[in-house]
């Protein structure tokens, strides 16, 4: 693996820390909208429960290519995969229960914690990546809870606002902890 200079990981920070902003914004509206939709699987929360991991898509695409010339993007391209599998199944589990798209959640929400960990790991030189790394390991954390609650008489769908919430915050952090240009020379 070529290693990049201090410029060039710095020179992929902009459009990052504009990801970023982009991220909490989505999680922030789409949290807000989980709640006022409720715990039950309407058509609605079925939408919304769908685009999360669908969005998570289309920024992980949106990363690669800002980053494939300053970075590792192995664990994106893995995230990816994984978003869509999750995608496609909450759509299934939403016609079995909240139960079970609590487990698919809890699931994915393990599996991208650990790749986000390791691409926030790896992006450590870059700055500003320490909230990522933190933000990886509570979505474990999150996601073997999401599973547990399942079990439970009458799981409920809003655990997965706060958890839209907090990695939304964690990307605002990211975002402004990154930095802002290059060194001069």
């Amino acid at each position: 693996m070529a290693s990049t200079t201090p410029a060039e990981r710095i020179g992929a920070a902009p459009a990052l820390r504009r990801l970023y902003v982009v991220r909490f914004a989505f999680a922030a509206a789409w949290a807000a909208l989980l709640l006022v939709a409720g715990s039950e699987l309407t058509t609605g929360a079925k939408v919304l429960l769908f685009l999360y991991p669908a969005f998570d898509v289309a920024a992980a695409v949106v990363d690669a290519r800002s980053a494939r010339a300053s970075a590792p993007v192995k664990g994106l391209y893995a995230n990816m995969a994984v978003s869509v599998l999750a995608a496609i199944g909450v759509t299934v589990a939403g016609t079995s229960g909240v139960a079970d798209v609590l487990r698919v959640w809890g699931a994915w929400a393990v599996v991208s914690g650990l790749i986000q960990l390791l691409v926030g790991v790896a992006r450590r030189p870059m700055g500003g990546q320490w909230a990522m790394i933190l933000s990886g390991g509570i979505s474990v954390l999150a996601g073997a809870s999401f599973i547990r609650s399942a079990g439970q008489d009458d799981p409920s769908l809003t655990a997965l606002a706060g958890y839209a919430t907090l990695g939304g915050i964690f990307f605002l952090v990211s975002a402004i902890r990154l930095p802002r240009s290059a060194p001069r020379h």
